[in-house]
């Protein structure tokens, strides 16, 4: 018999797949291979949120990506986000990241400051970048392919094998491996995993495959707010900063480290970190 957290992933994958689909919590059901009375107390008790509280979240995850990198009007991102109104999507996203979408979309990344790991804390504006010495870090990775925006499907299926396998303990991490520049891969063929950290005797098997991320040197941001605004610090990185700081790039892939969970805190309450290798 298969356990509920692999029922409620293949709900979770099928909500992202499907997330303009009207919620119908007897096709749920069906999917999940659970009774139609007693699913949903199932989902909201094993998950911490309803089946319309995910697609919500969503949603509005999609709608803040495309105030940022699209141009359709408000009217039509509140409309492909299952608002009647834009002022019933603005009280919406407003709720959820902190700013109006029309803000949102308008708004702009700081100049941060630069220090070094041991130099005095300086202020800063968004992010605060140090250099910084790490060990190397083991990891169970689930290799991803295809849109880093749609990554948090393959971290759903993570959990629920680690789950399943007993790896999760209060000092387990959660880290992304990005091996693609996203503006220059097509978007099918982009690569990623999604990745926790593992106690000393685990051995991969299954779908886990082994990962390290390497021991050295890192230039780190710290990125506080919603996962769609993650580009924009790429930008300034790659764009600003690393010309300025006399630092080259080592050669293997960058990582994120997601510090809190997206169902637990707000958008506008995310802190992901980005490792820059380097030299």
């Amino acid at each position: 018999m298969q356990d509920y957290g692999t029922r409620l992933e293949r709900v979770f994958q099928w909500l992202a797949d499907h997330p303009d689909d009207a919620v119908d919590l007897t096709r749920l059901a069906d999917i999940a291979c659970l009774s139609r009375y007693h699913f949903h107390r199932v989902y909201r008790a094993t998950r911490g949120e309803t089946v319309a509280e995910t697609v919500r979240r969503l949603r509005l995850h999609r709608a803040a990506v495309e105030l940022i990198s699209r141009e359709l009007p408000v009217t039509r991102v509140a409309h492909r986000a299952g608002y009647a109104s834009q002022e019933a999507f603005t009280r919406a996203f407003k709720a959820a990241y902190g700013v109006p979408p029309a803000r949102y979309r308008a708004s702009f990344v700081p100049i941060p400051t630069v220090r070094r790991q041991g130099d005095p804390m300086q202020p800063t504006m968004n992010y605060d970048i140090t250099i910084r010495e790490t060990p190397a870090v083991r990891v169970a990775a689930l290799p991803h392919r295809g849109d880093y925006a749609r990554i948090a499907t393959t971290f759903e299926q993570l959990s629920t094998i680690a789950g399943g396998l007993k790896l999760f303990g209060p000092a387990t991490r959660s880290f992304g491996i990005y091996y693609d520049d996203p503006s220059a891969t097509p978007r099918d063929a982009l690569r990623s995993d999604a990745c926790l950290t593992v106690p000393d005797d685990w051995l991969p098997s299954g779908r886990l495959e082994q990962r390290e991320i390497r021991s050295g040197r890192y230039a780190v941001i710290l990125h506080v707010g919603p996962y769609a605004e993650l580009e924009r610090a790429y930008k300034w990185v790659y764009g600003t900063w690393l010309a300025q700081s006399g630092e080259e790039l080592a050669d293997v892939p960058l990582v994120e480290e997601y510090l809190n969970d997206a169902r637990t805190v707000s958008p506008r309450e995310l802190r992901t970190e980005i490792w820059l290798p380097l030299r």
